[in-house]
């Protein structure tokens, strides 16, 4: 399971973490024939920074520390265009974003979601993906790229409700 929150992460080498999906991004761009302007790169640069799901407004936030005409539509364009391009994922019930972290191949996102903590693990499990698609076509679907969402209580969290 590829765990999204940093603070469970051991002898992660982040700042490489990031560089390597700014890296991977330019490269998907490129070879798309998408356009990822400074502005699209520094979103996607704050919504890696952490691994931890990070809201709209707090990359508004950070923006606005480096540009005084930072604005909300400014962000949104942004992220819309990181979300269609798969380099950046929406988990709707934090309404807040992570990157992806495997934008070459389009996929349906399995998070779980930590009901106490907000604590996001995504999933990537490609069976999950086959079954979804199967079943969905079975009854005359085609799913499009997106996310799913579970929601629990993290290791952590479960453990402090037991104590």
């Amino acid at each position: 399971m590829a765990k999204t929150g940093e603070s469970h992460v051991s002898h992660h080498d982040h700042q490489s973490c990031i560089q390597q999906a700014l890296d991977t991004a330019a490269n998907l761009c490129e070879r798309r024939g998408l356009n990822l302007t400074p502005i699209r790169r520094r979103v996607l640069e704050i919504v890696w920074r952490s691994h931890e799901p990070i809201g709209a407004y707090q990359i508004l936030a950070e923006l606005a520390k480096e540009r005084d005409k930072a604005a909300p539509p400014t962000v949104y364009r942004a992220l819309d265009f990181l979300i269609d391009a798969g380099l950046v994922h929406r988990i709707d019930s934090l309404n807040a974003f992570v990157g992806c972290g495997e934008p070459t191949h389009p996929h349906i996102a399995q998070f779980i979601v930590c009901r106490r903590c907000h604590r996001v693990a995504e999933i990537d499990d490609p069976a999950i993906n086959d079954l979804l698609t199967e079943r969905s076509r079975e009854i005359g679907f085609r799913i499009e790229p997106s996310s799913l969402e579970l929601k629990g209580l993290c290791s952590d969290c479960e453990a402090a409700a037991s104590e």
